[in-house]
């Protein structure tokens, strides 16, 4: 059986049958890719009669497309123009980019449909929603501080000029935008932000109002009036230019430390980084020369180290136990404690009895 079916696919050895197979086959390539000029023209004649029922829908699809796009470029506007009114310019950026590539997307979606009626809209929506899944994943953090940036600059938390703190960073807020806020550190350098750690993450807001309150603890001597102090300190803050008048600069005793009365000095300023730097420096400045003049001693921490031998036998008793000093002119040191317990003579005579 399988050598009946050889033969059968071998070539024929018939020199007869081989004449009839090379008579049928094409002699050049031209034969062989055979061209039909009336099937071609049959082709574009078809392409050009379908073109010409289309021309129409194309024609409105375009029309609704561009129509769709001047309603984009014109709510855009519009959301830019009531932000600015209400001075919150980075909510109408955000918010009008939004708003006009999604009305670009329905003018294209209703565009598609015109020019190709069997497509369905609700298909194609399903697709996009399904393809929306992994687009989530693969651009998970760039959706997830995109829709932070929008939280902030709907509930607006803080906005731009205002100088905060936020992840060890602080400065001014120079912009939000859809990704990240970007603050101007006080050294001249720029930090961006992602806005999710802006978003979920603590943030002090130093300019949140008009005025700042700011310390500083000055320590006296115990031996110094302390109604004397504070009318000097205060006598002192009074030439300080850029101290609010209110609330009233305040000096509290505020520790009884080891070795000073510490004073809490407290004063109000303009809530911008610079009038709170330069005003305390002109008030420590102030300070420190009025309470000098005045007499008033301002200590530093000091440490008394005790050394003595606590073996002894007066160790513990008061006006006997030497605190480390040596030995009083004309009186014997005083003698060990195992001495005492060994019955030792302190004169050095042996055992007592």
């Amino acid at each position: 059986m399988f050598e009946a079916h050889a033969q059968t696919l071998a070539a024929p050895s018939d020199p007869a049958a081989v004449d009839a197979l090379a008579a049928t086959a094409p002699q050049t390539v031209e034969e062989a890719v055979r061209v039909d000029p009336g099937f071609i023209l049959s082709k574009v004649e078809t392409w050009v009669v379908g073109f010409q029922r289309l021309l129409p829908n194309i024609l409105v699809a375009l029309l609704l497309f561009a129509l769709a796009v001047l309603i984009g470029w014109a709510v855009e506007r519009s959301f830019r123009a009531w932000a600015d009114k209400h001075k919150r310019s980075n909510l109408g950026a955000v918010l009008g980019s939004f708003v006009k590539w999604i009305i670009f997307l329905v003018g294209a979606l209703l565009a598609l449909t015109i020019v190709i009626p069997s497509l369905n809209p609700g298909d194609l929506i399903a697709g996009l929603g399904i393809g929306s899944v992994a687009i989530g994943f693969a651009f998970k953090d760039i959706l997830q501080n995109w829709l932070a940036g929008l939280l902030i600059l709907i509930q607006q938390p803080f906005k731009v000029g205002d100088q905060i703190v936020v992840d060890d960073y602080e400065g001014t807020v120079e912009w939000i935008e859809t990704r990240a806020t970007i603050i101007a550190l006080y050294d001249g350098r720029r930090a961006i932000i992602p806005n999710a750690s802006v978003y979920s993450n603590a943030v002090t807001v130093n300019t949140a109002r008009l005025a700042r309150r700011s310390q500083y603890d000055v320590g006296i001597g115990y031996g110094d009036d302390v109604e004397a102090a504070r009318a000097a300190i205060l006598d002192a803050m009074r030439s300080v230019h850029g101290i609010e008048a209110d609330p009233k600069p305040e000096v509290l005793v505020w520790d009884l430390a080891g070795s000073s009365v510490n004073l809490r000095v407290r004063w109000w300023t303009d809530s911008k980084r610079t009038s709170v730097v330069h005003v305390q420096a002109a008030v420590l400045e102030a300070v420190k020369a009025r309470l000098d003049r005045a007499g008033i001693d301002m200590p530093y921490p000091t440490q008394v180290m005790l050394f003595h031998d606590q073996t002894e036998t007066v160790d513990g008793r008061r006006g006997q136990q030497r605190e480390g000093w040596p030995k009083r002119p004309g009186k014997e040191p005083p003698r060990p404690a195992r001495d005492e317990r060994d019955g030792a003579d302190p004169a050095g005579g042996g055992m007592r009895r």
